[in-house]
């Protein structure tokens, strides 16, 4: 689990940014407050791996918080104002969303943050081959001929070219040893988006396949499906 913190001191502002967050998956919130100080003593005693951070504050600004803190968790910087969003940088901060924070643009500040947050694949993994157990016997499934993955109670179904695969696994685990073509689409799929032949509103279309995309993966999975198509008109 991502472990959220949110720190602001406008209680609407900090219920917007708690929805968000409850939507998606692997996010656990473990303090939201309009309590800078709260917070510093919150992070020094737990750990929280990422925080939603207000500037303009009492008692202490963001700025101010960032530079207290040694090792701070990764930063996503909300606020009215644009005037630091030059100085934030200078402390690693990954984004800079500017209020009213909408949807869309909260999805792509966490995907800048980490390919694990909405845990898609772990992009430094070169293999050609998904390694997995099949009736208690090794099996080898090459990358490109996986359609998409779905979750189904404690198991997954993986499907492919020639079959389905029934193992006793989990979509977040699953996602490491994957390559980066796939992508988390909706809560219950993983989806080869190198074999995506149409995209449409909610779906994406594997030759006669539909996948469903939930919005939660909207953004990401066009994005993606972009850049796959411009590599391959190179």
């Amino acid at each position: 689990m991502i472990k959220i913190g949110i720190v602001d001191d406008e209680i609407l502002a900090r219920k917007v940014l708690e929805d968000y967050c409850s939507k998606i998956d692997n996010f656990e919130l473990v303090l939201s407050t309009g309590n800078p100080l709260e917070f510093i003593n919150f992070a020094q005693q737990n750990e929280v791996d990422l925080i939603f951070l207000d500037i303009e504050m009492p008692e202490l600004n963001g700025m101010e918080i960032l530079r207290s803190m040694l090792h701070p968790p990764k930063v996503i910087l909300t606020t009215a104002y644009s005037d630091y969003a030059l100085e934030s940088y200078n402390y690693g901060v990954v984004d800079y969303l500017l209020k009213p924070v909408k949807l869309e643009r909260f999805l792509k500040a966490i995907n800048k943050v980490s390919t694990t947050i909405l845990t898609q694949p772990n992009v430094n993994n070169e293999s050609k081959e998904l390694q997995i157990k099949h009736d208690g016997m090794p099996v080898n499934i090459a990358f490109e001929s996986i359609l998409y993955i779905q979750s189904f109670g404690n198991y997954l179904k993986i499907f492919t070219d020639s079959r389905m695969y029934l193992i006793p696994e989990t979509l977040i685990n699953i996602t490491t040893l994957l390559s980066e073509n796939f992508q988390r689409t909706h809560k219950s799929y993983i989806t080869n988006l190198d074999r995506v032949t149409k995209a449409t509103r909610s779906h994406l279309v594997i030759d006669t396949i539909e996948v469903p995309m939930s919005t939660m993966y909207k953004v990401i999975v066009l994005e993606k499906l972009e850049v796959l198509a411009k590599l391959k008109n190179r």
